[in-house]
């Protein structure tokens, strides 16, 4: 797993494991998720990560 946080975009991208990417899914227009060929779960992307998770 790989978490990495970008301040200047308040953008959190967590990588459950590295795999190609087949698809970008919306979950809602702050949230995506990237799935492989058989639809497992590659990462997570959450934007206005901190405004959303309620930290300063």
């Amino acid at each position: 797993m790989k978490i990495q946080y970008f301040q200047h975009t308040n953008t959190l991208h967590i990588e459950f494991r590295a795999a190609p990417v087949a698809e970008t899914k919306g979950l809602d227009e702050n949230t995506l998720l990237d799935v492989d060929a058989e639809g497992g779960i590659c990462a997570i992307t959450v934007e206005h990560a901190s405004t959303r998770a309620g930290i300063p």
